[in-house]
Order: C-alpha cells, then sequence, then structure tokens
C-alpha cells in the first residue's frame, strides 16, 4: 500500500472559511483552511476566543471541548444567543449516514488558553466539496452517538467556506 504524501504547501490552501463568533463567544475569530491531499482533505484549524472550560453540571453539558462540524447551509446569519448561525443548517452528509459518521463530522476543539490549532485529515470529501458550506464550533463536545448531530449544543463560531482563487 502506497504511503500518502501529506507534504502540503500551508501556504496555499484551495478553500477557506473566517471564523466569528455568537453572542455566546464574542470574541472568537480564526481560520479554518481545506487543503488538497491524497483521497481527501486535510483540515487546518486556528481559533482564538473560546469560552472557558466548566465541568457538566448535574445531567448537563460541560463548556468545552467543542464540537467542530462542517454544516450543509451556506450561510452563518448571526441570530441570537442559543440559536445563532442557523443558517448553516445541519451537518453536511451527503451520502445520508447517521450521525458518527457524517462527511462533516470532525474531532472536537480542544482549548488552550481559549485557542485551539488543529490539522486533521479526512477521506470524507475533497475541499472542492464543502466551498459553499459553513464550518460550526459548538458550546459542547460532540458524543458521535445522539442523532441527528451528537448533542453538541449551541452553536459559537460559524464561517462560509470560500474558494481561494
Amino acid at each position: 500500500m502506497d504511503q500518502m504524501n501529506f507534504r502540503l504547501d500551508y501556504r496555499n490552501p484551495q478553500a477557506v472559511a473566517e471564523m466569528k463568533g455568537s453572542a455566546l463567544a464574542p470574541n472568537l475569530t480564526g481560520t479554518v483552511q481545506f487543503f488538497d491531499a491524497h483521497g481527501g482533505t486535510v483540515v487546518r484549524a486556528d481559533v482564538c476566543g473560546l469560552p472557558p472550560y466548566k465541568p457538566a453540571p448535574q445531567g448537563g453539558q460541560p463548556i468545552g471541548p467543542f464540537g467542530f462540524h462542517i454544516h450543509e447551509g451556506p450561510i452563518c446569519g448571526l441570530g441570537d444567543g442559543r440559536n445563532a448561525f442557523m443558517g448553516a443548517a445541519g451537518h453536511y452528509n451527503p451520502k445520508g449516514q447517521p450521525h458518527g459518521n457524517h462527511a462533516g463530522d470532525l474531532p472536537v476543539l480542544f482549548s488552550n488558553n481559549g485557542c485551539a490549532h488543529m490539522i486533521v485529515y479526512t477521506s470524507q470529501f475533497k475541499p472542492s466539496h464543502v466551498v459553499g458550506h459553513t464550518v460550526i464550533i459548538h458550546q459542547n463536545p460532540d458524543d458521535f452517538r445522539t442523532q441527528p448531530a451528537g448533542n453538541s449544543g449551541a452553536r459559537i463560531g460559524c464561517g462560509v467556506i470560500k474558494a481561494v482563487e
């Protein structure tokens, strides 16, 4: 089996999403980049302004680590508090898979002093497939089981994925 070559030029992504925060994370900013890779995409997230971690209260959800997904919708539309970014619609799921195997399901973001930096490979899509969709950061971690969206809570960050010319 051939080994994949991940020697990417991190100066030249094929697509990018500039992230903005909701009322629950007004200082959230960052960039999510998409790089064409053998058989898929390398996703690079650099985000700051994430809320501090809070353990789960009895019967509740923690704040952080943060759910991180590609969503179907083409717009963020700020909205209010717990209803922010509803224009992003549901998870990117072109093959109609159950949650945990959506093409848009990505690993959670772990915050360090309000910032998260992650690079992950996915074979679920190419950068051109997600242009025009959105990246969403959720307040709670994704459990990768609960249908349809992993019980990851409020949408606290959003960015529209645009092709890089």
